[in-house]
């Protein structure tokens, strides 16, 4: 059965006017059983992560920093959110999802959270709407408590995984891998253990051909016991925040060549859902689903 971590806390509160879609992750699970993509069953409710697995990745000093709310002022400006209790709680439990998650791939060989795909989480900041790393923290996990040596983090998301790419850089056990938009945020990249580039406008047919290209030949050279997989909407040609030329067709052929991929080596996934700031919330939605109906229709 497809599981997929889900609190309605996920839809934190903003300010009027802020560019973050925060209503997407309440719409989203509503879409998925309206259409009976879903039904509650799939749907599980994740708590708050346990210190010692944050602590495995993000800094003492700033872990604190951010449940004391003592995040000095410039740096909570890059953070983008105005801070609060729930905010940080918010972060918590999506990690837990997402390491929740990971325990029902191992069992089902996909699970997939609403929310999550913190990538521009450092280990000792964080910036770009990110506070903690999840997909970072649950690959710590994986390693920590379930004995899993080698791990890839696909990251598709239209921007950088540069808080990734940090955590890992001297981490020869967990494989970045981005594409991405050249000319995109974060502006001053890390270096992943690869990252593709991508020139403004790429449209499908260019995107598929490295990604088909590229992903087969990584896991034969990495071998990975488990792929994360962040799968942000933000490659399409109408997203506000990014510069990529991708239909909704395209992002729905990149999901199912990544997940079938997965699928057929029979390598266990985590999907979370990363980025997607198109103006017309239903075209955020449609691409987003679309991820979910896949991974119904190519496990179940």
């Amino acid at each position: 059965m497809l599981k997929i971590a889900y609190h309605p806390i996920f839809k934190h509160p903003l300010p009027d006017g802020h560019r973050f879609p925060m209503e997407k992750y309440d719409l989203l699970p509503k879409q998925l059983l309206h259409e009976g993509t879903c039904t509650m069953e799939n749907f599980f409710q994740p708590e708050l992560a346990e210190m010692s697995n944050i602590l495995a990745v993000h800094n003492k000093e700033y872990v604190n920093n951010l449940l004391n709310l003592a995040i000095e002022s410039r740096a909570a400006r890059k953070i983008g959110f105005p801070l609060s209790k729930e905010l940080i709680q918010r972060e918590l439990i999506i990690a837990d999802g997402t390491m929740k998650a990971c325990d029902h791939a191992l069992e089902y060989d996909i699970a997939m959270n609403i929310a999550g795909g913190t990538h521009h989480a450092y280990s000792s900041h964080g910036e770009a709407f990110c506070l903690l790393n999840d997909q970072a923290i649950a690959a710590k996990y994986l390693q920590k408590k379930k004995g899993l040596k080698k791990i890839l983090i696909v990251d598709l998301d239209v921007h950088q995984g540069n808080g990734t790419a940090e955590i890992f850089q001297d981490d020869t056990s967990v494989f970045t891998f981005s594409i991405h938009g050249k000319n995109n945020y974060p502006f001053r990249k890390e270096k992943s253990d690869l990252d593709i580039e991508l020139a403004d406008q790429t449209g499908d047919k260019e995107y598929l051909q490295i990604l088909q290209k590229n992903l087969p030949e990584l896991i034969d050279k990495t071998k990975p016991e488990f792929i994360f997989y962040l799968s942000g909407v933000d490659i399409l040609s109408t997203d506000k925040l990014g510069k990529l030329g991708c239909t909704i067709g395209g992002c729905k052929e990149r999901d199912r060549f990544v997940l079938q991929t997965c699928h057929d080596l029979k390598i266990p996934v985590q999907v979370s859902m990363g980025g997607g700031y198109s103006p017309d919330i239903k075209i955020i939605l449609e691409a987003h689903a679309n991820t979910f109906r896949l991974a119904q229709k190519i496990y179940f």
